[in-house]
């Protein structure tokens, strides 16, 4: 069974998004990514409207506030049928098991940011004053989320191995910061390309530019998906 390519949808406009997406056949089964700059631009019709054309949905809001707030919310979210939703982990177990609580019913995954793949070693330290070695990091919060009903989580390919150990090897790991050997690395420090992410474990990549930003986005997609399902 294939594992998911979950395009990244980082566009400035809806008109420019559905012009992406007309590339690839209309039976192509896509899994997309919508973060806060589209869903803020767009909100909720642009996710129904995605949906109605037969793709599925990661909706990457990453939730953190109050566990009510964040369970309420949720509880919204979860009549949208969407396939995936993120939290951040660093909202502590409360908020996280309301957000599971909230999207009871639903078959929505519930999924917690660990550490974001733009930040490394130096930014942990010196910036956020976290004392751990970030892989270890990610693992505490790894199994923090595991341990409060999270489906699985978000973090770079090269920490899958040790989360899926203090987990378990259902435990989703969902992987961003993919960069195929031929791509620019941008603002990601935390990076893999699709078959090292395969080979690490990971049960989804999430790729943007590399798809989005090439020429032709369907073949690259192509490459990406056979490089990462082979």
């Amino acid at each position: 069974m294939s594992k998911p390519v979950i395009v990244a949808l980082d566009f400035a406009d809806d008109f420019e998004c559905i012009n992406f997406l007309n590339q690839f056949p209309k039976d192509e089964k896509l899994f997309l990514k919508i973060g806060l700059e589209m869903f803020c631009q767009f909100g909720y019709p642009f996710v129904r409207s995605l949906r109605e054309r037969g793709y599925n949905i990661f909706l990457d809001l990453k939730l953190h506030d109050i566990p009510n707030t964040v369970k309420r919310t949720c509880e919204m979210i979860a009549k949208w049928d969407v396939q995936m939703l993120t939290v951040h982990a660093s909202g502590g177990s409360e908020m996280i098991a309301a957000a599971k609580a909230g999207l009871a019913g639903s078959a929505t995954k519930l999924l917690a940011v660990t550490q974001l793949t733009s930040l490394g070693q130096n930014e942990l330290a010196n910036e956020l004053q976290v004392p751990l070695a970030s892989q270890d990091y990610v693992t505490h919060l790894s199994k923090l989320a595991f341990d409060n009903g999270a489906d699985g989580v978000i973090s770079s390919a090269l920490e899958v191995p040790m989360i899926k150990a203090a987990t378990s090897t259902d435990f989703l790991c969902v992987t961003p910061g993919i960069r195929p050997k031929s791509a620019q690395v941008g603002d990601q420090k935390r990076v893999a390309t699709p078959a090292h992410a395969r080979n690490l474990g990971s049960d989804a990549i999430v790729v943007g530019r590399p798809i989005t930003q090439a020429t032709n986005g369907y073949q690259a997609y192509i490459n990406i998906n056979e490089e990462w399902n082979k």
